[in-house]
């Protein structure tokens, strides 16, 4: 149904003439008489009387009336919205971790790109530790990354989670049967940067098993231990998604250990009063959402 014509008959219903409607839309009396015979017809009934006196609802067209205007109130609030977020103008500061670089972030800036054209969007990678301190120094005004920051002006959302495991190379000498934890950490090990919150977990899972001093190689970048990796360095600990066209391949391979790595948290930190980046903070289960959908949840689990 046209609403450019849904538009001409609630204009004929308030002003209760077709050549007035016809003044206010610009237009011929001819054409607003078409616009009606044109609705009268896809609806099957007809929808006003015209006298001597002008014209008025029948009691189908009174009907008609109440539907056209809510959806004519529907389109105003949706164009409203549109033109809203598609005006915004500024600057916003987005805090990433590696392995959100290497997951979702194209497709989050995609969309923002799509939304918000006339926003500028500032992109900063970095460690955890730092992205929250860049952040509560009000140098960030979001960042996506693995901890919850306790702070007055900030506020915190975990997103997802990713399961983390033991890889290696598929032709190392790593790759082979392990009896248990302590066997495995006599290994070279690679993780991320120290102190992280991967590296504290992975710390804690060693001493709960024995293992108070593992061989841990801490590198802050996804692309190095990657490298690392397929270059038969040692037994890494990521998500095995970093590496899925790898494992796919058979260049990589997870090793099946009980003792499995916790998982590696992702959570969303803003500034409270920063203007509209509540907004980004929605985007971004969206878009993660969408990811998730994608690649299942053996890579990935959306918090509830």
């Amino acid at each position: 149904m046209n609403l450019k014509f849904l538009e001409t008959f609630v204009w004929v219903a308030r002003l209760k003439s077709f050549r007035l409607t016809a003044d206010k839309l610009f237009t011929t009396q001819a054409s607003i008489s078409s616009r009606i015979a044109v609705l009268e017809g896809e609806l099957g009934v007809k929808l006003f009387l015209r006298d001597s006196r002008g014209v008025s609802l029948t009691p189908e067209g009174l009907k008609v009336l109440d539907y056209a205007e809510q959806m004519l109130d529907t389109m105003s609030a949706l164009k409203q919205s549109i033109e809203t977020r598609s005006s915004k103008v500024g600057r916003v500061r987005i805090g990433v971790m590696d392995t959100v670089i290497h997951t979702w972030l194209s497709p989050l800036v995609a969309q923002m790109t799509d939304l918000y054209p006339r926003v500028e969007i500032e992109l900063v990678a970095d460690t955890s530790l730092n992205l929250c301190d860049q952040l509560q120094k009000g140098f960030l005004d979001i960042v996506l990354q693995t901890d919850l920051v306790r702070h007055e002006s900030v506020r915190s959302l975990e997103l997802a989670s990713h399961p983390l495991g033991w890889i290696v190379a598929s032709n190392s000498i790593y790759n082979r049967d392990y009896a248990d934890l302590a066997e495995l950490a006599q290994e070279r090990i690679i993780t991320y940067s120290k102190n992280s919150r991967p590296h504290q977990d992975l710390l804690a899972l060693m001493q709960a098993n024995g293992v108070m001093a593992p061989r841990l190689n801490c590198v802050n970048s996804v692309s190095a231990i990657t490298r690392l990796l397929r270059d038969g360095f040692g037994i890494g600990v990521l998500p095995p998604v970093l590496v899925a066209e790898e494992l796919a391949r058979g260049e990589l391979t997870l090793l099946n250990i009980d003792q499995r790595p916790p998982d590696l948290q992702v959570v969303v930190s803003w500034r409270v009063g920063v203007e509209w980046v509540e907004e980004i903070v929605t985007l971004c289960q969206q878009v993660l959402a969408g990811y998730a959908q994608k690649v299942g949840e053996n890579y990935i689990t959306l918090t509830d």
